[in-house]
């Protein structure tokens, strides 16, 4: 667990990752992270799209309904 202070910058508040979270994450400068509430009640950060997961279960479940199609016009 990585404890993060808040402080204020301008009108709004923010924290700072540590280096090694910055690592961790692949983050750059100019980056996207996403906060997303958990069920238990609480957020997770990630650096993936969390919709993203939703979109390729359409897409698995597309391909595999037509699957013979899709092979005929790779061809």
């Amino acid at each position: 667990m990585v404890k993060l202070k808040v402080r204020k910058f301008g009108n709004s508040l923010g924290v700072v990752l540590p280096k090694e979270v910055i690592s961790r994450l692949s983050m750059k400068d100019g980056g996207q992270l996403y906060l997303s509430e958990t069920s238990e009640g609480g957020y997770r950060l990630t650096p993936y799209d969390p919709s993203f997961g939703e979109k390729m279960a359409q897409a698995e479940d597309i391909i595999s309904r037509y699957r013979n199609t899709l092979s005929v016009l790779a061809q």
